[in-house]
């Protein structure tokens, strides 16, 4: 447990002295990966700390005294931070309760310049993948006058690294419709109230039962797939994902570019370059983005899978 309570007091202290050194807000960071398996015994908790919020999660129960020697350990950090929550997964509908401070409705996360909305409210996820930034950065760098089709797009934090880009326009698919809603709101927070108007749309459909709706919305330049691993009734990487890959060619005839994502740890890399060998064959590897250093893995291939590929143009 002191692997923790050191990794949550020299990443706040450490965070905040550089903050005060910035104008800029304190960018969102894990504190502590133990879903990685790099600390033994520790393979349960995560830390997060979306600025002045921290939020522990927790995999399996925690002994009691385990539990109050980390909250003692980390009490010197609580006049630099308003608010500590933990959220139990292993419950059913993974609540979240405030151990110290007042849990706010909703908060801000910060990332690059770019900002996205937060609920601490009783969900499984908060509303941002902080693994998934080195995909919004790599589209980002990318974006400009692109027509970027985000798919599973959840609350589009995609799509806010796509507009910043200066992409032509972007569709995002994600039958969450409240996602979506928390995606308009994420566009709004960043000042793209503008392209909203013309340029960003939400469609709020099953992907699968979609394909020629999203298809007359083309063709793109850039597509983007991070989908859930596994989702009842919607989405099972293992069956699923070669349904996406196999449409391809359809969304983007005159060729473009493609972030493929599987946040799966059962999943090696091998099964998504399998899949698009199979389903479309004139794919162009061109790598894998480097995972975040703050998500450190035992065994690489858990982490999240992000693959780069270049799909040539359709004679």
């Amino acid at each position: 447990m002191q692997a923790v309570i050191n990794a949550i007091t020299e990443g706040v202290v450490n965070g905040i002295g550089s903050g005060e050194q910035s104008p800029m807000p304190i960018d969102c960071r894990r504190l502590f990966h133990g879903r990685g398996h790099c600390y033994h015994n520790l393979a349960h908790i995560n830390v997060d700390w979306y600025h002045p919020v921290i939020l522990i999660t927790l995999y399996q129960e925690v002994e009691s005294a385990l539990w109050q020697q980390l909250i003692e350990g980390i009490r010197p950090i609580k006049g630099l931070v308003d608010c500590l929550l933990c959220q139990r997964r292993f419950l059913p509908g993974a609540p979240i309760e405030c151990v110290w401070g007042d849990k706010p409705e909703q908060a801000v996360a910060h990332e690059q310049g770019m900002q996205f909305l937060l609920s601490f409210s009783d969900k499984q996820n908060v509303g941002l993948f902080l693994d998934m930034s080195p995909g919004r950065q790599w589209l980002r760098e990318r974006a400009k006058h692109k027509r970027v089709l985000n798919l599973f797009a959840y609350t589009c934090s995609l799509s806010v690294a796509a507009v910043c880009g200066g992409a032509h326009s972007v569709v995002n698919v994600d039958m969450s419709r409240a996602a979506l809603t928390v995606g308009r709101d994420n566009h709004r927070l960043n000042g793209h109230q503008s392209v909203l108007k013309r340029d960003v749309q939400f469609m709020p459909y099953n992907i699968f039962r979609s394909w020629k709706a999203i298809i007359n919305k083309g063709p793109f330049d850039i597509i983007v797939v991070d989908p859930p691993s596994r989702q009842k009734g919607s989405f099972v990487a293992e069956k699923d994902y070669a349904k996406v890959i196999r449409r391809l060619t359809a969304l983007m005839p005159a060729g473009g570019d493609v972030l493929l994502c599987l946040n799966a740890p059962e999943l090696s890399e091998g099964f998504l370059r399998d899949c698009v060998d199979q389903q479309c064959a004139t794919a162009q590897w061109v790598s894998r983005l480097t995972n975040r250093q703050d998500f450190p893995e035992k065994d690489p291939q858990r982490n999240v899978k992000m693959l780069h590929y270049r799909i040539p143009a359709q004679c």
